[in-house]
């Protein structure tokens, strides 16, 4: 499994109140340490032979490396060919704590109800994010996930779709809701999170607002 995608399902295991987590990566080629060394630079990693420990926050901090300047750097080993084993080091500060407290296999719909029950009374369409535990997933999600018509925008893990409430494009919050269970059912793990959120929508002779992404209109 690729460094990125073995993040991913770190990112899985911490939930949603992780704040720091402390890692270890252990390079298979002894060869290949000093070049993993050399990109994971900014983030100060600790190098004992071909295992580098180091800190990621899930915001930008002082000391480490946030959680998206890290996704990216371990892109970058993916695409050199650097493989190894990335796994929570022990005492791992916040992250021991928040691992315990990871959602289970059959969270997913559960999850989607509290993110709907936190949105303001009036929301109306909602921009959507689904990161699956890991790329083997895939697949199977996209066909239980259809009717949401996702979209994978980050060519690995992660699937886009809209929901929406009283009008505007997208599915119902009860439709997501049944297609998130699905995966569940099936032991398809993953996060969700509401990116984008629309609320006091009035629109005339339209279906509301668009989000502009990349040059797209989504």
């Amino acid at each position: 499994m690729k460094l990125a995608e073995q993040w991913s399902e770190i990112l899985t295991r911490l939930g949603r109140s992780w704040e720091t987590a402390s890692l270890a990566l252990s390079v298979d080629d002894a060869g290949q340490a000093d070049h993993a060394a050399l990109v994971l630079g900014p983030a100060a990693p600790v190098r004992a032979g071909s295992e580098l420990r180091l800190e990621v926050s899930r915001r930008t901090r002082p000391v480490g490396t946030s959680a998206d300047a890290f996704e990216r750097v371990l892109g970058r080993l993916d695409r050199d060919g650097v493989n190894g084993r990335l796994s929570l080091a022990d005492g791992g500060t916040d992250a021991s704590v928040a691992a315990d407290e990871a959602p289970a296999p059959g969270a997913l719909a559960a999850e989607w109800r509290a993110l709907v029950e936190a949105l303001p009374e009036d929301w109306s369409h909602a921009l959507v994010h689904l990161t699956l535990g890991s790329s083997d997933f895939v697949d199977r999600a996209a066909l239980l996930m259809s009717p949401l018509n996702p979209q994978l925008v980050d060519g690995r893990t992660t699937m886009q779709f809209r929901a929406a409430r009283r009008i505007g494009y997208g599915a119902s919050a009860g439709m997501t809701e049944r297609c998130l269970a699905r995966l569940d059912s099936e032991r398809i793990t993953g996060r969700v999170e509401i990116v984008q959120v629309v609320s006091d929508a009035h629109p005339v002779a339209t279906q509301g607002p668009v989000w502009r992404v990349g040059g797209r209109s989504l």
